[in-house]
C-alpha cells in the first residue's frame, strides 16, 4: 500500500513538472472557479506610463495595448463565464479599459465590449472534434491581449497589426497527441461586423515534439475591400511562431509575412508587402522574480497596416525592452517595462512635437486574475 502510494505521488509530482508547454497566443489561460457545469473566471490589467514624446490625444502611437501617455488606467478588465457539457460548450467575456476603446473603435456600439462570445457543438466524441461559432480569439502571433501570459508587459509591434480577435466558425481537429489542427470560416480581418460580404479563411497548425516545445504555424486568405479602403483586394498573410519553456529559461519568437493586393490605375494588381520579426527570452532568477528582454524589427514601407504619425512614407523601426517581473501571489503580478525605438525614417515625435527616429517608452504594471 505504501509503495502505491509513494508511485502515485511521483506521477502527480512528474505531470507537474513536465506539463505541456501553454500557447500564448490564444485566451485559454485563466482558470476560474468551477460550479458544476459553469466556470466564472476574471481578470483585471492596471497601468501607469508613458513616453517623454508629444503624443496626439493622449495616446502612445502605434499601440491599442496599455496604450494611454502618463495616466493610471485599465488596459483590460473582464469576466469569464464558461459553460461545458459533455457535447456542447460556450463562452460569453464582456471587457472593458483602454485597450477594448482602442481596439473595438471600429465595431458597432453593442459590439465594442464582446472580447470572446461563442457556442460550440462537438461533432466526434471519439476524436474529439468540435465546432464554434461567434467572436473567437485570434490564433495569430504569440501574443494574445492577455498580458499576464506572455514574458514582456507591453505587446510586440506583431500582434498589434493582427486580428485580436475574429468573428465566425472554428473547427478544432486533434491528430495525435502532439498536433492540433483548426480551420476558420470568418468575416475579415478583426471584423465583428463584415466590412464587404465576403468570407475570409484561416488556418492554424499547432505542434508539441515535447513538453518544453511549441511551434505553430497560421495562414490567412481574404479580400479586404471597404469603404475605408476600396482599392484593397486580396490578402495573404502568415506567421509562425515557438514557444519554449523549461527549468528558468522562457523564449519565444515570431516572424510573419503579409501581402496586400491592391486595385491599381489599371486592371493589374499591386503586391504590397509588410513583415516582422521578433525574439523575447526570461530568465527567472527566483520563483517569484524575472527579467525579460525583447529585440523586433517591424516594416510596412507600403503603409499597408501602419500611417505614420508624420508624412515620411514607409513605416520601418526596430525596438528593444527589458521587463522586471515580480509574482506578488499566484493569480497577481507586477511588472516595470521600458522599451527604446530606432526608426530610419522620423516617425516619432520629441517632447517638443518634432519628427524624431526615437522615442522611449516606460510603463508599469498590476495584474490580477481569479
Amino acid at each position: 500500500m505504501n509503495k502505491l502510494i509513494v508511485v502515485y505521488v511521483l506521477l502527480l509530482i512528474s505531470v507537474r513538472v513536465h506539463s505541456q508547454v501553454t500557447n500564448t497566443g490564444i485566451m485559454d489561460t485563466i482558470g476560474g472557479t468551477n460550479l458544476n457545469k459553469i466556470t466564472i473566471g476574471g481578470y483585471v490589467d492596471t497601468y501607469f506610463g508613458g513616453t517623454l514624446s508629444k503624443t496626439e490625444n493622449n495616446n502612445i502611437p502605434y499601440f491599442v495595448s496599455m496604450a494611454r501617455n502618463n495616466e493610471l488606467s485599465v488596459n483590460l478588465a473582464y469576466l469569464d463565464l464558461r459553460y461545458n457539457t459533455k457535447n456542447v460548450r460556450a463562452r460569453v467575456v464582456p471587457g472593458f479599459g483602454t485597450y477594448m476603446n482602442a481596439n473595438y473603435s471600429g465595431e458597432p456600439v453593442t459590439l465594442k465590449n464582446i472580447v470572446e462570445a461563442s457556442a460550440g457543438i462537438k461533432l466526434s466524441e471519439k476524436y474529439n472534434i468540435w465546432i464554434d461559432a461567434g467572436v473567437l480569439g485570434s490564433p495569430y502571433t504569440n501574443e494574445s491581449a492577455i498580458s499576464k501570459d506572455h514574458l514582456m508587459y507591453t505587446r510586440s509591434l506583431a500582434p498589434e497589426y493582427v486580428p485580436y480577435y475574429l468573428s465566425g466558425l472554428k473547427l478544432t481537429v486533434p491528430v495525435g497527441k502532439k498536433i492540433n489542427i483548426y480551420f476558420y470560416l470568418i468575416n475579415g480581418w478583426q471584423q465583428i461586423q463584415d466590412n464587404n460580404q465576403g468570407k475570409s479563411i484561416g488556418t492554424q497548425f499547432e505542434y508539441r515534439p515535447d513538453d518544453h516545445n511549441l511551434f505553430n504555424w497560421n495562414t490567412y486568405i481574404g479580400d479586404e475591400r471597404s469603404l475605408i479602403s476600396p482599392e484593397f483586394r486580396m490578402r495573404y498573410f502568415t506567421d509562425f511562431y515557438w514557444i519554449y519553456n523549461k527549468n528558468d529559461i522562457d523564449i519565444t519568437s515570431s516572424v510573419y509575412i503579409g501581402n496586400q493586393k491592391k486595385s491599381g490605375i489599371q486592371t493589374n494588381q499591386s503586391n504590397n508587402i509588410w513583415w516582422q520579426s521578433n525574439f523575447i527570452i526570461r530568465y527567472s532568477m527566483t520563483k517569484t522574480m524575472s527579467f525579460s528582454a525583447r529585440v523586433e524589427y517591424f516594416n510596412d514601407d507600403n503603409n499597408i497596416q501602419v500611417l505614420p504619425v508624420n508624412p515620411v512614407g514607409g513605416f520601418r523601426t526596430f525596438s528593444g525592452g527589458l521587463c522586471f517581473n515580480v509574482k506578488i501571489d499566484d493569480n497577481a503580478m507586477f511588472r516595470l517595462d521600458g522599451r527604446h525605438f530606432i526608426s530610419q525614417n522620423k516617425i516619432y515625435n520629441d517632447r517638443k512635437n518634432t519628427p524624431s527616429n526615437n522615442m522611449t517608452w516606460l510603463v508599469s504594471n498590476i495584474t490580477l486574475w481569479f
